[in-house]
């Protein structure tokens, strides 16, 4: 596990600044009377490292760019925002571990992360036993939040993405039938194999396979097999991007010729150069899509962009979203003790970021739209909204 003080030089202050967002100020010239200490989980290694990196990257981003304009005012003194970084390593052991850490021993006010739900569910129950706020910005499974006022993520949550992705099938594909592959060994994927299933049944789509697998395993022909032998239309599999490129290219030497779709797991550019032109013509939810970027997602964009030569991904979205999130309450509440961010973090209101406008529920969820994706020509490409009913509010 690694660990480390982030501050980075003034490179990226230049590069906002070059682009409008935030004037250049030199770091000496801010008169800082302290320091607020924000930890940040990530998978740094293990299974999803590109998850990890685009974590460190957006966080950087969020604490220089604050930190160019004199850091967080409270009662007329500024102070300046650090950031101390832990590797979950992909396990939820060691989330529990860090997160407990961070609190104890570092004293951070509040922590950005985990990631995945395998580990945010684990870290969050750390959080909220210590009460310590905690925003996972990725995981849309509903117990990482459930019945715990400390925990609050970014992220819509599995039960919509399920809906999403069930009537999405339903009305692009006109399917009758469907089936699911997933990982029974990990919160995510099976919350939302199960959430699907669920969903997919409610508008009458029959599943005509629901097969699983154990985190690890590569070979999935025995489970394909039973899959193929029910004739389903869509194949559904909400499964990491380092796994669903092995899932698709076994499907299709089995000879599957359906449909494949997936879920917000897709999201990093990484699955498009481990698929290749095997994954092209296949469909996902995911949390935002850059080229239907509003003005402050634009701004993100192309600042993360000169910053690191890519664009950036939902992992790396969600995270600038949730340090914007925690930055407002601070400022709102003005104050950084742990119970005074907690309550003005449940008191947000409506909020405009990268990945959209959300609002929040009583349980700390946003309330906001997903996208579908279409993986067209080697690239992800938007296609379509979805929303809860009645979001966003017209005005």
């Amino acid at each position: 596990m690694s660990k480390r003080l982030v501050t980075l030089a003034l490179t990226l202050a230049v590069i906002i600044a070059a682009i409008g967002t935030v004037p250049v100020i030199a770091q000496d010239e801010c008169d800082f009377v302290g320091e607020i200490p924000i930890g940040v989980i990530g998978p740094l290694t293990g299974d999803i490292p590109k998850v990890g990196q685009s974590t460190v990257e957006a966080a950087e981003m969020a604490v220089e760019e604050i930190n160019a304009e004199c850091g967080i005012e409270i009662d007329g003194e500024q102070y300046e925002v650090l950031i101390i970084v832990e590797d979950d390593e992909s396990k939820a052991e060691s989330a529990v571990a860090v997160a407990t850490r961070l609190i104890e021993e570092e004293e951070v006010v509040a922590i950005i992360g985990p990631q995945a739900s395998k580990q945010a569910v684990p870290a969050g129950q750390v959080a909220d036993d210590r009460e310590t706020p905690l925003i996972s910005p990725w995981s849309t499974n509903p117990a990482t939040t459930l019945d715990r006022p400390w925990v609050f993520r970014a992220a819509f949550l599995d039960p919509f993405q399920g809906r999403v992705v069930a009537n999405f099938v339903g009305e692009k594909f006109g399917a009758k039938t469907a089936a699911v592959l997933y990982d029974v060994a990990s919160d995510y994927p099976k919350g939302l194999a199960e959430n699907f299933r669920d969903a997919a049944e409610e508008v009458g789509i029959e599943i005509v396979g629901f097969e699983s697998f154990t985190t690890g395993d590569t070979d999935f022909s025995s489970q394909l097999t039973n899959i193929i032998g029910g004739n389903p239309e869509v194949l559904f599999t909400p499964q990491y991007y380092n796994e669903v490129p092995l899932i698709v290219q076994q499907a299709r030497e089995l000879g599957y010729e359906g449909y494949i779709v997936g879920s917000d797991s897709w999201g990093t550019p990484d699955l498009l150069d481990l698929c290749g032109e095997a994954c092209n013509g296949l469909y996902f939810s995911t949390h935002y899509a850059p080229d239907i970027a509003t003005e402050v997602g634009q701004t993100f964009i192309m600042a993360y962009e000169e910053l690191y030569g890519a664009k950036p991904d939902d992992v790396a979205a969600l995270t600038y979203d949730a340090f914007q999130i925690l930055f407002l309450a601070i400022e709102n509440g003005q104050s950084f003790e742990r119970e005074d961010i907690r309550d003005s973090l449940q008191n947000i209101g409506l909020f405009e970021g990268v990945t959209g406008v959300m609002s929040f529920d009583e349980q700390g969820d946003p309330i906001k739209c997903a996208v579908i994706i279409e993986i067209k020509d080697g690239a992800f490409t938007y296609y379509d909204s979805a929303c809860p009913a009645g979001f966003p509010p017209e005005g």
